[in-house]
């Protein structure tokens, strides 16, 4: 009889930066900046990295193939020292903060697949339960006075390849440098090196965010006092515990779909024959077209659509755009950390549903984009109060990930991920995105919807392409 059990846990164990390297035993603390503390109490991301490899045995993993990312991911650490560490909140602090101390280490579970098939459900873009990625993920042990800020875990799938699952704490990673980490870990590992070239180094000197105002004070107290009210600690207003995660819907189901390069370039056309349609003022600013606009527009649509809104209902729809190079003065791009302004809008479903709904959608994100051009750091510490005041958690269409991760470069020396998911959008709503597998130029999309929605998002997506 076959094992109802979808992983067998074969050790979990901490890893740590290399002892005997004088920079592990001193001790480092970061604090956070207004920054990370809009996501403080917010459910961690999750990432899975699937790899494949079809002569895969447990002999060789043992042997070969785990040994090397043990090792590596130590030698990473010594360069990510504070992701080793704790989010804690000392008694004498105003704010919480990120403490590494000698000794501390990631936690990392290592798994073997009872049922091997399930590498090819996970790693495809078809249609499949979308609890099945759960138990390939770790999680955070958070208490009230410590939280992680990582965990991690390897999973076999014999004869099938291998996935590298991954759990960061938002307040003390954005997306930007969660896959730096990934990415400094895979090159390491794939050349047996102890040496980072210089782009996957990180920066943590967190001077260059100033915040005279208390910004960061705010957002806290703004957190705090939702905290008795989701859930949190009753009487502890310091309590570190998320939010407590919303349960997946039952009949919920995953799929990836594609955009092609001439999939983004007929969209674009046919977005400039809409608007060239309408009457436009003289003097109004182009509409902003990016790859990104206009796959998050389509997407947007045939989700309205599919979800089969009525014409007066609502939906509210944001994403978040990295702050690094558009903060005058710019900050480093390998600053790790949080550094991303969230904007959001509403659609209005009747709008949406038009023949030109398309251009209707682009437009409201081409808004968006252009509010997050060069901005002073005291600008964007006004919008994070507008944020907070708001409450980001109302939103239930965000989007996770980007294009320029450049996700399926994270290669620890045995190819290119087979597939990479965002686990945690089963339980925010978010539409995942990245760079395409398949080619070039093109972006991939994910999403968690209830079976029978996501059948009908499917056909609206595949069909209306087709007709573009």
């Amino acid at each position: 009889m076959a094992s109802t059990i979808p992983v067998k846990v074969v050790e979990v164990c901490q890893i740590s930066p290399p002892y005997e390297s004088p920079n592990s035993a001193v001790e480092v603390s970061l604090p956070l900046t207004f920054f990370d503390i809009v996501w403080l109490k917010f459910h961690p991301v999750e990432r899975i990295f699937f790899y494949e490899l079809t002569d895969l045995n447990p002999t060789v993993f043992n042997s070969e193939i785990l040994p090397k990312l043990k090792n590596s991911l130590s030698l990473t650490l010594l360069r990510f020292l504070p992701l080793a560490g704790n989010l804690t909140w000392p008694s004498q602090s105003a704010k919480p903060i990120i403490l590494y101390t000698p000794k501390d280490g990631v936690s990392l579970t290592v798994a073997e697949s009872n049922n091997a098939a399930d590498f090819d459900d996970l790693s495809s873009n078809e249609m499949h339960d979308a609890l099945m990625s759960r138990p390939y993920v770790p999680r955070l042990s958070a208490s009230d006075v410590k939280v992680p800020v990582l965990a991690l875990q390897i999973t076999l799938f014999p004869n099938k390849g291998f996935s590298i699952g991954c759990t960061a704490h938002h307040a003390a990673l954005d997306g930007k440098s969660s896959i730096l980490f990934m990415k400094a870990w895979a090159h390491l590992c794939k050349h047996s090196s102890c040496l980072l070239p210089a782009e996957l180094i990180p920066f943590f000197d967190r001077t260059v965010f100033q915040d005279p105002e208390g910004t960061g004070i705010e957002c806290l107290n703004s957190r705090s006092s939702m905290n008795q009210a989701d859930g949190g600690s009753d009487s502890n207003a310091r309590s570190l515990k998320p939010f407590p995660p919303k349960d997946v819907e039952p009949n919920s189901v995953r799929s990836t779909f594609s955009f092609s390069r001439e999939d983004i370039k007929k969209l674009r056309g046919m977005i400039l024959s809409q608007l060239d349609k309408v009457s436009v003022k003289k003097d109004a600013e182009p509409i902003h077209l990016s790859c990104f606009a206009i796959t998050l527009s389509y997407a947007l649509v045939c989700l309205v659509k599919a979800r089969g809104l009525k014409s007066d209902e609502k939906m509210m729809f944001g994403f978040a755009a990295d702050c690094r190079a558009r903060l005058d003065p710019p900050i480093p791009t390998n600053y790790s950390g949080n550094c991303i302004s969230f904007r959001a809008d509403v659609l209005i479903a009747g709008s949406v549903m038009r023949d030109d709904g398309i251009l209707f959608v682009a437009r409201k994100v081409s808004e968006l984009i252009k509010g997050i051009q060069k901005t002073a750091l005291e600008e964007e510490n006004d919008k994070v109060k507008k944020l907070m005041a708001t409450g980001l958690d109302a939103i239930p269409v965000t989007v996770a990930g980007s294009a320029r991760f450049e996700v399926y470069g994270v290669d620890f020396g045995w190819g290119r991920p087979k597939n990479v998911e965002v686990t945690s959008i089963d339980r925010t709503g978010a539409i995942s995105m990245a760079e395409s597998k398949a080619e070039s130029g093109g972006v991939e999309i994910g999403l968690v919807l209830k079976k029978e929605v996501m059948g009908i998002f499917k056909n609206l997506f595949v069909n209306d392409l087709k007709h573009v």
